[in-house]
């Protein structure tokens, strides 16, 4: 799948419609944070089949970023069955976007009757060894996340801190619960592994 170029708010809206899950990549080109997401967004995206992200270059596209109350460039808005659920600022690493996509893309695939997966968000840093073996247990058990880089994403590190007090990685939020660390068994038994 590639970026799909859109002109117009109303664009926008009517592709909306078709979809469940849906992207729009704010961005402003020649911006080197904007051509980082454009690009990192485009590899993730080239990996997927089932995702659509549409993209609008806001020195040109000037109706959507204001119906959003969109302040920055590059932002990603998030949208399910064509409501607007958030946006994603700056430029997030392709594995961030990756992760993204496929916790949609599993959450669209659950079917009727069977038990869907807890949310769960690890918070790490790349240099945390702590948050790879984490990451590690989870992929190990089939256990689905989205990751936060939170030495990139300044309010995603105070969110963090804001729910569990605490500044240290990993933290995992299974659905609202915050583990501190890699608390293996504490993990297991709310994720049922």
């Amino acid at each position: 799948m590639s970026l799909e170029e859109i002109n117009s708010l109303e664009e926008m809206q009517a592709r909306l419609i078709e979809e469940g899950k849906a992207y729009v990549l704010l961005y402003k080109k020649g911006s080197e944070t904007s051509d980082c997401s454009y690009a990192n967004l485009a590899e993730a995206v080239h990996e997927q089949k089932d995702i659509k992200v549409m993209v609008a270059d806001v020195n040109r596209v000037r109706d959507i970023h204001t119906n959003y109350e969109i302040t920055s460039a590059p932002s990603l808005l998030v949208f399910n069955d064509g409501k607007f659920e958030k946006s994603i600022k700056g430029c997030n690493d392709n594995n961030y976007y990756k992760s993204l996509f496929e916790n949609a893309l599993f959450t669209a695939q659950v079917k009727n009757g069977e038990k869907l997966q807890k949310r769960v968000t690890v918070y790490s840093t790349p240099s945390c060894s702590w948050c790879t073996t984490l990451k590690n247990h989870l992929k190990n058990n089939g256990i689905r996340y989205s990751e936060i880089d939170v030495s990139k994403d300044q309010k995603a590190a105070e969110a963090m801190v804001r729910k569990s007090g605490q500044q240290g990685v990993p933290q995992t939020d299974i659905s609202g619960t915050m583990i501190i660390g890699f608390d293996k068994v504490k993990i297991n038994k709310l994720l049922g592994i």
